[in-house]
């Protein structure tokens, strides 16, 4: 059932690499910052963030460890995960979050990479609990950037799988370095190029890090991610690299199978999900899995047609796409040589104020931005249900960093407005060393 629904799919895949490649030398980067460096203060407005995030399930105060799903290149959270990973993991009783990237996940990788930032940070504090992520293709790939660069979200990550990630690149983009001199690329799809400076950047110092668990599913079909083996990823941390044709030697499943509606790749994920460390093969139903091509959550009704329609949706947003003329050069904070404090946070940033240690202060609950909220029912800071006071006619909590040392600490106040509608507002608070 692979086969079925593949070439609107498969065209517009290959139009996406076929189309679009660097037309010039990625920029050096003399010497990269060691892994052990703060990350930077978040660019993206705090609206932007807040506005790329959907959950369900029982995210706050989770009781099992809940998800954060990352969609590829050219693709949305609805076209990639609707009809198939979000249904499956409700099904489950796993909560998740799906992060929209912007621009389709076409445009720089660099930037997307601050909204998955965002979504770490977020589900961790609302959940109360360390994470999974799930990503396909780019969505694969993209949470170690974040890891890499940001390293307060290492301790917040269990488990990070990838389904066809783009962990090395592609050398299928290399054929056409000289086709779009003219009419631009997508900059995403030219930082996946194999070779590429933003490929340098993420595997510098070390591709992983203890702590969390690393699951790689690969397939031997990928007309993508070629060659399929350089999806893999080396230590330090727990990993398991697989090429799902190893499980179920019958499995056709390519680029887009395989993150859509591949079971044996859906069953690896789980095993990462539910066990210590990441997949283990052996732990799997063989038998069962191989028998049925479709994972749960995947309508065998309407199969070909959500298939199809995943694949007409690629397709489109890479038509849609304004192209670049070569690749976006490396952020500052990737150099050794680039300031702490760089980059400087836009406007509507995620960190308020400047340090926070050594601090313990009363914010006000029930006002800040937009309407004044009638009823307060839960307020937590990273996760850490906090005690509402009212004093002064003022619903007030204490915010309390003494402890902090570095990173962000994220203040969640949950109520009712005016109209009883259920409001959540995020307060972000930077700590650091004195």
């Amino acid at each position: 059932m692979s086969r079925l629904g593949r070439g609107a799919a498969v065209a517009a895949l290959s139009a996406l690499w076929c189309t679009c490649s660097a037309t010039s030398a990625p920029a050096a980067v003399p010497a990269y910052a060691p892994v052990d460096r703060p990350g930077p203060a978040l660019s993206v407005p705090q609206a932007s963030l807040d506005a790329s995030l959907t959950c369900s399930g029982k995210v706050d105060g989770a009781t099992r460890e809940p998800v954060l799903l990352l969609p590829g290149t050219a693709t949305t959270p609805r076209t990639d995960f609707s009809w198939n990973y979000e249904p499956a993991l409700t099904r489950a009783g796993i909560p998740w979050c799906a992060v929209e990237l912007p621009g389709s996940a076409l445009q720089d990788i660099q930037v997307a990479g601050e909204y998955v930032v965002h979504g770490i940070r977020t589900l961790r504090a609302r959940s109360g609990r360390r994470i999974g992520i799930i990503g396909h293709s780019q969505g694969g790939m993209i949470g170690r950037w974040a890891l890499r660069w940001w390293p307060d979200t290492r301790p917040m990550v269990e488990d990070l799988v990838g389904n066809a990630p783009s962990n090395h690149g592609t050398i299928v983009a290399q054929a056409f370095k000289l086709a779009c001199p003219v009419t631009g690329c997508s900059a995403a799809i030219l930082q996946q190029v194999d070779g590429s400076a933003f490929m340098g950047a993420l595997n510098s110092g070390q591709e992983t890090f203890a702590g969390t668990d690393y699951t790689v599913n690969a397939s031997r079909y990928d007309e993508i991610v070629v060659p399929y083996t350089t999806q893999a990823l080396a230590g330090p941390a727990r990993i398991t690299n697989t090429v799902i044709q190893d499980i179920c030697p019958g499995d056709l499943a390519e680029h887009l199978g395989i993150g859509t509606y591949d079971r044996t790749a859906w069953a690896l994920a789980l095993d990462a999900l539910t066990h210590d460390g990441p997949a283990d093969p052996s732990r799997l139903d063989k038998a069962a899995v191989c028998a049925q091509p479709l994972m749960p959550g995947v309508d065998p009704l309407s199969f070909v047609t959500d298939y199809a329609d995943a694949g007409v949706a690629l397709g489109a947003a890479i038509a849609g796409e304004t192209g670049v003329r070569a690749e976006p050069p490396p952020a500052c904070y990737v150099s050794a040589a680039c300031p702490a404090s760089a980059p400087t946070p836009a406007t509507g940033s995620t960190v308020r104020g400047r340090c926070g240690s050594a601090r313990r202060f009363v914010v006000r609950v029930d006002g800040g931005r937009g309407p004044r909220l009638r009823r307060v029912t839960r307020v937590t800071l990273d996760g850490r249900v906090l005690k509402v006071t009212r004093r002064e006619g003022r619903l007030t909590a204490i915010v309390d960093l003494r402890r902090r040392t570095r990173g962000v600490s994220v203040l969640r106040i949950t109520g009712k407005d005016a109209g009883g509608r259920t409001v959540t507002r995020v307060r972000r608070y930077q700590a650091c060393r004195r």
